[in-house]
């Protein structure tokens, strides 16, 4: 019993940190197998902390030490600090039980190093290596945890990946430019002729509309290619693609004239869980 308390503990903390820091993912494991969820949400809980840490840092530098400590860490290089770090002992427990690449979460923490910095994105290419290592990892990890790993599952997170990244990018907008950082290719935003300076006023034009309107459209040919393959997936291996039922709904959002781009949106819990299991009961996900 000894060892049954710290590991219940780690896996409450994981639990609690992706409910309040990402409600998506934390919704979505509601309807994956009780096996699974464990380990789900310590991916997602890992994938929190990467992320964050922009969040906690007003200097480069910090923020390089800390994703530098989780590379250490998945590659088992790290020196002391892991018992004590509930999300890295249960990120590496879901290692050993489902044989998770620990390339592949290095590819991760990796890529958001950009997010440390407020160098703009420099073209649709960079931003889908970006979001391939990133978003596109994450569902492909995802997968692997439900039990089903192949070459055609990694196509299916890569165009699931890239929907939402492209879709993530579109309504973190308001909350990038605050900052002074563009996740909007710097290419697309000049065949819109538009600087970044007017990006980081946060005033609504039409042609940020028109640039964000051909990444919305990018991202709808991602989530069309994603779902026609997600049907030949096993159906007990579809939960971790309920996300996307989300992003269509975003994306029909940010179609409308009266949403203001650059305002963050607000989505209830509520409405969060009734759309994943409506997905959840469509013929699309149904196991």
């Amino acid at each position: 019993m000894s060892g049954t308390a710290p590991e219940n503990a780690s896996a409450a903390f994981c639990t609690e940190l992706v409910r309040n820091h990402d409600f998506e993912n934390y919704a979505t494991t509601l309807f994956t197998p009780l096996r699974c969820r464990r380990a789900l949400l310590a991916l997602y809980a890992f994938n929190v902390e990467i992320v964050r840490v922009r969040e906690q840092i007003t200097q480069p530098l910090p923020g390089e030490i800390r994703l530098q400590w989780w590379t250490d860490t998945v590659a088992g290089t790290g020196h002391g600090g892991v018992e004590g770090n509930p999300v890295a002992a249960e990120l590496l427990l879901a290692v050993r039980n489902h044989g998770l690449p620990v390339e592949r979460l290095s590819q991760l923490i990796e890529a958001h190093q950009f997010d440390l910095y407020n160098d703009p994105m420099p073209d649709m290419a960079a931003l889908e290596r970006y979001l391939g290592d990133t978003s596109c990892v994450l569902f492909s990890l995802a997968s692997r945890i439900l039990g089903h790993q192949s070459n055609e599952t990694d196509h299916l997170a890569h165009h699931a990946g890239l929907a939402r990244g492209l879709a993530q990018v579109i309504s973190m907008l308001g909350l990038d430019a605050s900052r002074r950082q563009s996740f909007v290719p710097l290419q697309l935003l000049e065949q819109h002729d538009i600087g970044l300076e007017q990006v980081f006023s946060g005033r609504d034009t039409p042609p940020i509309r028109a640039a964000l309107g051909g990444l919305a459209d990018e991202a709808r040919s991602q989530l069309d290619a994603a779902q026609a393959l997600l049907q030949n997936l096993p159906p007990g291996s579809r939960a971790v693609y309920l996300p996307l039922a989300l992003v269509r709904r975003a994306l029909n959002r940010t179609a409308r004239v009266d949403t203001d781009p650059f305002a963050p949106p607000v989505v209830s819990r509520l409405r969060i869980l009734w759309t994943l299991w409506r997905a959840s009961r469509t013929t699309m996900f149904r196991s």
